[in-house]
């Protein structure tokens, strides 16, 4: 069913080009097309996908024939138009209903009638993404975890009018790259983002009330919990504006005080401390 493949993804940042990579690798797909209109992010996605893919065949998870093969499976481009024989475009801008219904209306004129648009979002509703095409019968979210690479969970989220052929052929794709799909319906933040934005969002009040520093409520939830990873240290991975943003998202769509953002992440985006991509954020990076 997904033999020969074209797979495009729009947007070239963290999420996007480990998307990118991961597709690059399936022997089911004939090409990647990733797309940015920013052309220094693209340059850096060729070097990240390119370190990426080294780093796999140093660790025998790939040949070095492969990861040759994989890259130049690849189409770095800023034309959109070049997506137009796709049979999977998956969106992964950032989290902004207005550019993300703005894509999805120039994607839906530039691919197929059957052509799946997939969306990245990590909380945005794929019902109201889907408004912005003629054919939202085909509109799905594959919400990918990071590092895409490593992480082996795709949350895919449905529509009211996503058809039963779109989710059948979405859990093949990701089938196909080595992922575990699983399906959730739409509802703000779905599962990942209802439940872990609000453990990150008390953690960053149990810090801010003084109750323990950022290592130890990390190292406690590590350690008690069995999270591979403490939430704060997690906030900063994922970016505190994102958690943010997120956490904004869910507080909209619910209309409850429950998910309002703590005070504190707040000041650390006016700060700057937005976390790992700026140096700072619960912790130091520089």
């Amino acid at each position: 069913m997904i033999d020969n493949s074209i797979i495009s993804v729009i947007g070239s940042g963290t999420m996007g080009n480990g998307i990118a990579h991961v597709f690059s690798i399936c022997p089911k797909v004939k090409q990647v097309i990733l797309i940015d209109l920013n052309e220094s992010i693209l340059n850096k996605a060729k070097l990240v996908i390119s370190k990426n893919l080294d780093r796999q065949t140093k660790k025998n998870i790939i040949t070095q024939n492969d990861a040759k093969e994989s890259y130049n499976k690849i189409l770095f481009t800023s034309s959109i138009e070049s997506i137009s024989p796709s049979n999977l475009v998956i969106e992964a801008v950032k989290e902004d209903l207005k550019v993300k219904k703005t894509i999805f209306s120039h994607i839906d004129e530039l691919t197929s009638s059957d052509c799946i648009l997939a969306t990245n979002t990590s909380s945005i509703s794929i019902n109201n993404i889907a408004k912005s095409t003629k054919n939202p019968q085909n509109v799905i979210g594959m919400h990918f975890m990071n590092p895409v690479p490593i992480m082996k969970l795709v949350e895919i989220i449905k529509g009211d009018k996503t058809d039963n052929s779109t989710i059948k052929k979405s859990l093949s794709y990701i089938a196909a790259i080595n992922k575990t799909p699983i399906e959730c319906n739409d509802s703000p933040g779905f599962v990942s983002n209802r439940i872990l934005m609000p453990m990150i969002n008390e953690a960053a009040f149990t810090y801010m009330e003084n109750v323990a520093t950022p290592e130890a409520i990390d190292g406690i939830m590590k350690l008690g919990m069995g999270h591979p990873m403490g939430p704060l240290k997690l906030a900063d991975l994922i970016g505190i504006d994102i958690c943010v943003s997120i956490m904004n998202v869910l507080y909209k769509g619910f209309k409850s005080k429950k998910y309002k953002a703590c005070p504190i992440l707040e000041k650390m985006i006016k700060d700057n401390k937005l976390g790992i991509k700026s140096g700072e954020g619960f912790y130091k990076y520089k």
